[in-house]
Order: structure tokens, then sequence, then C-alpha cells
């Protein structure tokens, strides 16, 4: 496979690993969040600093980075989930922007704004498919499980969770620590890629990036999520040529997407079989009502 085109599919899969934790949180608990490259960048320093530093095997280095993103995201959250709705996302976008400052001026340890050059390229093709591969089966089985039916009962009335005797405030914690776990492991893996890494690359705009692919595929669906990923990051390198005008380009396909189909490519549903074969079975049906219908306006 040309360099090129292998480098393009490491960054989306890299990218689908973040959206994953980004759409548990998002999409299956119902918490909007503008915070997350936050736990993508201490996963991303901390495997360049264990992997040069101390040389660490980049594995461990990656669940390391993914782990401590776990923590402060599990800390974060227990006084900042007692928000709801919108205050917990502007507290969110607060959050992730303190996180990349004190990342930006903890020079001694991160080397600050200039940024941290030298990273070993440990991040190929068949790392990056790997650990997507391993993190979305596990999250299949997570959103699939008794915890993950407690994520959607929060989503759907969190007041009704509570009542039906659901420790809410623990699965909101829960869900935040995992999603910090897999932005934390995303940004180890880019940190990898790249070969260096700076605070700028974590700022807001990565968050709001996040969240805009999860919806942009559907909140609630993994299948929907991993597409919506892999449609904007191709439409970001297809027009690179153009950069400016790339992001117009992909700000009109969010809006286009969002005016046909308001709950995202996907909804809430899973591409599955079953779910193509509806849909096509649907159109078939659609078809013939329409081609009844002319034949009786001419009879």
């Amino acid at each position: 496979m040309q360099g090129y085109t292998a480098g393009i599919i490491t960054l989306l899969a890299i990218n689908c690993i973040a959206a994953l934790g980004v759409s548990l949180f998002t999409g299956f608990t119902g918490i909007f969040t503008l915070g997350h490259a936050g736990y993508m960048a201490i996963g991303a320093y901390t495997a360049a600093i264990l992997t040069i530093q101390h040389g660490v095997h980049f594995i461990p280095a990656i669940i390391c980075g993914g782990l401590l993103a776990m923590l402060i995201a599990y800390l974060i959250g227990i006084p900042t989930l007692k928000l709801v709705g919108d205050y917990y996302t502007i507290a969110s976008l607060g959050l992730g922007e303190a996180i990349r400052l004190i990342i930006e001026n903890w020079e001694s340890v991160t080397r600050g704004a200039r940024g941290y050059p030298g990273i070993s390229p440990y991040t190929t093709l068949p790392v990056a498919v790997s650990f997507l591969v391993t993190m979305a089966i596990a999250m299949f089985f997570l959103v699939n499980s008794s915890y993950g039916r407690a994520f959607k009962a929060c989503r759907d009335d969190y007041l009704a969770a509570s009542l039906l005797g659901f420790n809410t405030a623990h699965y909101r914690v829960l869900s935040l620590a995992v999603s910090g776990f897999y932005c934390g492991v995303s940004g180890a893996l880019l940190a990898g890629f790249m070969s260096f890494i700076q605070p700028v690359m974590f700022d807001m705009a990565k968050s709001t990036e996040l969240v805009s692919v999860v919806v942009f595929g559907g909140l609630g669906s993994m299948s929907g999520c991993l597409l919506g990923t892999a449609i904007l990051t191709l439409v970001t390198e297809v027009f690179r040529p153009i950069s400016q005008y790339r992001m117009l380009i992909y700000g009109l396909v969010l809006v286009l997407v969002m005016v046909l189909r308001p709950e995202g490519i996907m909804g809430t549903n899973e591409l599955t079989f079953n779910y193509i074969k509806e849909l096509f079975g649907n159109k078939h049906k659609v078809s013939k009502v329409e081609e009844g219908s002319t034949d009786d306006c001419n009879s």
C-alpha cells in the first residue's frame, strides 16, 4: 500500500478511536462535551514522555496514556457531572482548555508551546487498525451490556432513571472515564503517527471536530460514528490541495447532512445486514406504491 494512502487510513483509525469515546459519552449517555481534546493531549504527552525519556515500549506507553487520561477524566467527572445540560458543556470547554494551557506552561516536563519532537514513529497502519478493532469490539460489548443500558437510561430520561434506582451520577462519571481512556489512547497513537506534538493540536477546534463527527454519523450509533468519522476525515484529506476552501467544504457537508438528516447519517441505527435489507426493502415498496399511483392517475 502506498505511503500516502496508508497514512490516511492510519489517521482515520486514530480519529475513529477518539470518536468512539466521544460517542459513548455524548451519543449513548447524552452529555455534550467540548473538552475531550484535553484527554487526547494527556495520552499523547504521556506516551511521548514514557517512550523518549524512560525508554518504555510503545504499547505499554499507549495504554498508560489511556489510563492516565481515564483517571483524570474520572476525577474531573466527580464534581463537574453534578452539572446538567448546557452547564456541563460550558464547564467541559473550560476544562479542556485548562488541560491544554497546563501542558503549554509546564515547560520543564512538556517543553511548552515549542512542542515535543523526536517521538518514535511507532504508530504504523497495523498498530492503529489493531487498536481500533480491539477497542471497537470492546465498545460493542460495553454498549450492549447492563452498563450500556444504564448509560442509555441516563440519556433518555435522567430523572426517571434516578427514580428507578439507577445511580445516575456513578454511570455518568463511569461513561466519562471510559471515553477519556479512548481519547487518551487515540492521542498516544497520534503522537506516534506525527512524531511531533504541540499543545495547539489539542485546542477547542479539535474537541468540536470530535463532537461534529459523532453528531454527523448519528447519536447513539457506533457504526454511524465510524462512518461519519470516515467521511469527514476523507473530505478533509481530499480537499487538502485547496486548503483555503477545505474548511468551508467541510462545513457545507456538515450543514447539508444536518438539513437532510437531522438525526445524522445512521440516527440510532446500526449498519447491520438486516438494516440494509430493510432500507432497500422500504425503497422498493415506495417505488411500487409510486408506480401504482401513477397507473391509477393514467387510467
